[in-house]
């Protein structure tokens, strides 16, 4: 394959490396390294290692080189319908020149992955408030939690809005429905969360803070806001102190796993944060299936308002 690229503004200043993967799929390093010391990659006509800085308006050139046949478990791109597309670009909640806001459905998730295709990435990849640009996610959220949810326009945004999340600067606030009643109505959950990276055991502090909405014997509402971001957090906490939430599959305190509801009752419900002086609050409004819990269950939301 002999291919030119320049490299756009979006991605100046990136590692040439990950410019690479994202332009050709999951590369392994070793090969990235081998075929720069061969010389079939160059830019601006010269030599350089994978760590070097690309800018934008360089020239790339690779010769002479098939990296679809080296490409190891590259995922496969989802491609939505434009119903699809349509469907997901009603949830949005705000759209401006940097990013957009919107109120994630519950059973899509963010990056496509091994067990999940379908995906936000792809999906807004293909739609025209992405035109001339791309989708960057700069924060998480599971599969099954649904709520707000923001996608970067450009890599400046994203580098921003990232380093707004890493420094606790941007403030999430989740509601769950879990099971029974929960002893104390308000305080913090301090956790070391166990969790396994290619067989490596590793443990990580959590701390959330929380507030019982309403609660009875038999269910609680809680508001919770995660001062730390590990994966699961929410969900193992509170299966930690015997509260598990409804429809969680994995952290669940029944034995039996029937009667588990069908969606998982955790809503990134508001997110806060500042950009120049100028403060974003964005909520967004509870599924149907969870209000109709909240019914069913006799929690009253209105009293976190």
């Amino acid at each position: 394959m002999n291919k030119t690229f320049i490299v756009d503004s979006t991605f100046n200043n990136m590692r040439f490396d990950r410019w690479l993967r994202s332009k050709l799929g999951k590369i392994p390093q070793s090969l990235i390294e081998k075929t720069l010391r061969a010389g079939k990659i160059k830019i601006n006509k010269k030599k350089v290692k994978s760590s070097f800085k690309i800018k934008t308006n360089d020239k790339i050139d690779i010769f002479n080189f098939n990296f679809e046949e080296k490409i190891i478990n590259n995922k496969i791109k989802f491609k939505p319908s434009n119903e699809v597309i349509k469907s997901n670009e009603d949830l949005i909640i705000d759209d401006n020149d940097n990013f957009i806001v919107l109120n994630k459905k519950s059973g899509i998730s963010v990056q496509g992955g091994t067990k999940s295709k379908k995906n936000l990435v792809d999906i807004f990849s293909k739609s025209e408030i992405f035109q001339g640009t791309k989708p960057y996610t700069v924060h998480r959220l599971d599969k099954d939690t649904s709520g707000v949810f923001i996608m970067a326009k450009n890599r400046q945004t994203a580098q921003l809005l990232t380093s707004l999340f890493r420094l606790r600067k941007i403030h999430k606030t989740y509601l769950a429905i879990c099971n029974g009643e929960l002893e104390k109505n308000s305080g913090e959950l301090i956790d070391e969360l166990i969790r396994y990276d290619n067989g490596k055991k590793i443990i990580e502090k959590a701390k959330t803070i929380f507030k019982v909405i309403d609660k009875n014997s038999n269910s609680s509402l809680v508001q919770m806001k995660p001062i730390t971001g590990r994966k699961h957090q929410l969900r193992k906490q509170l299966f930690n102190i015997g509260h598990s939430i409804y429809g969680d599959k994995k952290y669940n305190s029944s034995i039996s796993k029937k009667g588990i509801n069908k969606d998982l009752m955790l809503h990134s419900y508001q997110i806060q944060f500042m950009i120049n002086d100028k403060k974003y609050t964005y909520k967004a409004l509870l599924p149907d299936y969870f209000k109709k819990l909240l019914i069913t269950k006799r929690l009253d939301f209105s009293n976190s308002r």
